[in-house]
């Protein structure tokens, strides 16, 4: 269930984007973020994971990018910069060794197999997925961005097998 937690910085990026704006819903992601950090560090006692810095990162610069520049983001924009970051996220998790699905699955395992050759391959294939997954995401915005006259309805059917 904390995986899913770790990804509401991006529901309700979406959900504030749609009703007031990309640059609120940044600032609300990144917000959001916080919390999650904060929640993690300061109640649970916890070292931060990955993703949750990565994500925090991600809003953050994006939102400070839009703010000092003034950018206007298209929807495709902003939905490539998003996949693309979080993409990279993945990406870098498991090139420093520590494939992002890791943190959360030594949560529900004892540490005794947390060293484990087979548990830890298993984590860098399921990572790899995730990866994929937004890698795809990531092409079909940038198909979006690309082809603007492309109905939003395809792009949205072309995203929703990928994130299931």
């Amino acid at each position: 269930m904390n995986i899913l937690l770790a990804f509401s910085p991006f529901l309700v990026f979406v959900v504030l984007e749609r009703v007031i704006g990309v640059e609120p819903g940044l600032l609300g992601a990144v917000a959001t973020s916080l919390l999650l950090l904060g929640w993690d560090v300061v109640i649970r006692r916890r070292t931060p994971k990955v993703l949750e810095i990565g994500t925090m990162l991600l809003f953050g610069a994006l939102a400070l990018y839009g703010g000092v520049t003034g950018a206007a983001w298209s929807i495709a924009g902003v939905r490539l910069a998003i996949d693309a970051g979080l993409l990279l996220i993945v990406l870098v998790s498991m090139a420093i060794g520590q494939p992002f699905t890791l943190q959360y699955a030594r949560e529900s395992v004892p540490p005794a197999l947390w060293r484990e050759a087979e548990f830890v391959r298993v984590n860098v294939v399921i990572t790899a997925v995730w990866a994929a997954a937004f890698a795809a995401m990531a092409m079909i915005d940038l198909a979006w961005l690309m082809i603007p006259t492309l109905p939003p309805r395809v792009v949205i059917i072309a995203t929703v097998p990928t994130n299931a």
